[in-house]
């Protein structure tokens, strides 16, 4: 299916690696224009050569979207450098395991700028660009908003919230012809999951009842398969979808557990 997405010019923040990584690489075969924003710049070129030397186009800005002033500038130099903006992936963040019983205020609020803060930061400075192209926005969040993980209330909190503002803004910008929608995230691996897992007493054990544990096919997401649903949600393909939360986990979240293992 061609999804109509050839020389959109998409910001996709935490674009360099894991789940970000794949949307832009989905992107740019799609005939569109990733531009990458995150903040390790090393990361963010050695996509992009990749990308260019296969012969698409990509771009990139580094910045740290914990400073609002840093997120008013990578979206100018989107404009600068395309002049247009036709759809924002709001994906940066981390899982940080700033919890409440052994966390703190400065914590749980450094937390939510990591997390959360930007994803309106990107949308508000992108807004005027994306009412001229009539873009659409992707929120990638967590399903700790659902779930909860225990340990980790900054993060459930971040991604209730951009649950809720993709919610508010597909009803706020109706009037503009803009969507928005969300990706929900359960157990895809990544290299941050990776990292995660090898941190535990028991690694090899805990990752095998994960995966027991996810009804379809008893195996983790991968990257690419959040990315072909970001991307879709991005593309006039899916011209009447919006304030959707889509849960790409193999049915984690909403079957019933039985069923692994069934």
């Amino acid at each position: 299916m061609d999804l109509q997405l050839a020389g959109k010019i998409i910001i996709v923040t935490g674009g360099a690696r894991g789940i970000g990584e794949s949307i832009v690489k989905v992107l740019a075969a799609e005939g569109a224009v990733p531009v990458i924003i995150s903040r390790t710049e090393a990361y963010n070129q050695a996509l992009v050569s990749t990308l260019n030397t296969a012969g698409y186009q990509a771009a990139q800005f580094t910045a740290d979207l914990t400073h609002p002033e840093e997120a008013e500038r990578a979206v100018e130099f989107v404009l600068i450098q395309f002049g247009r903006i036709d759809g924002l992936v709001n994906n940066a963040g981390e899982n940080d395991g700033v919890g409440l019983e052994h966390g703190d205020y400065e914590g749980f609020m450094a937390s939510l700028h990591k997390n959360l803060t930007h994803y309106y930061l990107m949308a508000h400075f992108a807004l005027p660009a994306l009412k001229e192209s009539k873009g659409s926005i992707v929120n990638i969040t967590s399903k700790t908003a659902d779930t909860g993980q225990g340990g980790t209330s900054a993060y459930a909190a971040a991604n209730g919230g951009r649950n809720a503002l993709t919610r508010e803004w597909a009803v706020e910008l109706l009037k503009y012809g803009i969507r928005v929608n969300a990706v929900v995230v359960a157990e895809c691996w990544t290299p941050l999951y990776e990292r995660w897992i090898q941190t535990l007493s028991n690694p090899d054990e805990k990752l095998a009842s994960i995966v027991a544990n996810i009804p379809f096919e008893n195996r983790m997401t991968t990257p690419e398969e959040i990315a072909n649903t970001t991307v879709f949600l991005l593309s006039s393909r899916s011209s009447h979808t919006t304030g959707q939360l889509i849960y790409v986990d193999g049915g984690y979240v909403h079957l019933d557990r039985a069923l692994a293992n069934s």
